[in-house]
């Protein structure tokens, strides 16, 4: 049964660019991780300063492995060129997570 987790991040205003371009600049680094299915950068259009990142996974074994490889060393290092880790664009995360119970895609023509 495929797992949903969406992180919820709290971003100022100010800091919106600059956490769209880092997830730019990282657009394919998901992708390749075994058990990956999907994945959403959500942009709030009014009344909160809340993105929501969706990725769909195969199973929570694969989130994991993602998270203890890929994405530890992604956000351990200081990046290309080795300097310092840039300061976080987003003031605030919460991970939510789902299991997938129904789904619907769009009707066959």
């Amino acid at each position: 049964m495929s797992v949903v987790k969406i992180n919820v991040l709290t971003v100022p205003a100010e800091q919106r660019e600059t956490l769209e371009k880092r997830f730019a600049s990282r657009a394919h680094a998901v992708e390749g991780s075994d058990g990956f299915e999907w994945f959403e950068l959500l942009r709030p259009v009014e009344g909160t300063d809340t993105y929501l990142v969706y990725t769909r996974w195969r199973d929570e074994a694969s989130f994991q492995a993602w998270m203890e490889g890929p994405m530890k060393s992604a956000h351990q290092g200081g990046g290309e060129g080795g300097g310092e880790r840039p300061k976080p664009a987003a003031s605030g995360s919460t991970l939510w997570s789902f299991e997938v119970v129904q789904q619907a895609g769009p009707k066959g023509e």
